[in-house]
């Protein structure tokens, strides 16, 4: 069998794995130099994975490839960046933790005469709504204020405009009826054609804001963080800085609530907090809350 001189030697599999390795780590730097996102802190498995797909779904054969498009080509930078947030979320998604909340916390916060809360990594935002209309239904939603983050823009924007697929909210009712249903979830947003809208009672007590827990400081002085199904991305040292931020931001008597894989156990930070809810991931930051 002939092989034409020109046809370039193919390469071992162990040393095509070594160069894609090398254009990831590349590709990675360029974003953080050119774009100002760091996701070298990211757990790698997952990155890779995201930006495997964001390659095939481009049509192109290489990471150096992806380089040169995200160096150049600000409208694929947008979509890449689209790709690489994970935004797996609904509406009272896991209803024990929402009933925990319910039941746990809201008593504590009615001490205050307004509270804040921070929904961290809040993608396009079903979490923060499904807390505005737990408070709206404990009658607190009007002392307080959510500000819901997230370092993806588009999420941002769809989330503020709390417009969303009619077949996805109307699966959400039995998560809401789980959680501890005062009403029916259909009070809470109007419906045109094949999507709903949330109602503007709720849109109004949220601020949604661009944040990046890898690279932005602390967050005000919050009576609840919570930040669920993120940690989970993130390497240890990434977080590490994100728990330093929540604990930072929140009063003392504050509470940060994680996602079912995620704890404070062998972190920097666990022994500024007590189990509120071991089972829901809840924990209240020590110390006696200055009310006001």
């Amino acid at each position: 069998m002939r092989t034409a001189l020109n046809a370039p030697a193919p390469i071992p599999g162990h040393l095509a794995e070594d160069i894609e390795a090398i254009e990831i780590s590349l590709l990675l730097e360029a974003i953080r130099r050119r774009w100002s996102y760091d996701f070298t802190q990211y757990s790698q498995a997952s990155i890779r994975r995201r930006l495997d797909q964001a390659r095939r779904a481009a049509g192109l054969a290489h990471f150096s490839e992806v380089l040169s498009h995200v160096l150049h080509d600000e409208s694929f930078f947008d979509r890449l960046l689209g790709a690489m947030s994970v935004t797996v979320t609904e509406l009272f998604r896991d209803p024990p933790c929402f009933r925990a909340l319910r039941e746990q916390l809201i008593p504590v916060f009615k001490t205050f005469p307004f509270v804040k809360i921070w929904c961290a990594g809040c993608a396009t935002g079903e979490e923060v709504y499904s807390l505005a209309i737990l408070l709206h239904e404990e009658g607190y939603l009007e002392r307080a204020r959510l500000y819901a983050t997230d370092f993806n823009r588009h999420s941002l924007d769809i989330g503020e405009k709390g417009i969303y697929p009619r077949r996805l909210v109307e699966r959400y009712a039995e998560n809401y009826r789980q959680s501890g249903a005062r009403a029916e979830l259909s009070d809470y947003y109007s419906s045109s054609y094949d999507f709903v809208r949330m109602k503007e009672f709720l849109r109004e007590r949220i601020v949604f804001s661009h944040h990046n827990l890898v690279t932005d400081g602390v967050f005000g002085e919050m009576n609840l963080v919570t930040c669920r199904n993120v940690l989970i991305y993130f390497d240890k040292p990434l977080q590490e800085r994100a728990l330093g931020l929540f604990s930072n931001s929140l009063r003392h008597g504050g509470f940060l609530c994680l996602g079912a894989r995620e704890t404070l156990q062998f972190s920097a930070i666990a022994p500024l907090f007590e189990v509120q809810d071991r089972r829901q991931k809840i924990y209240r930051k020590r110390g006696v809350p200055a009310h006001g």
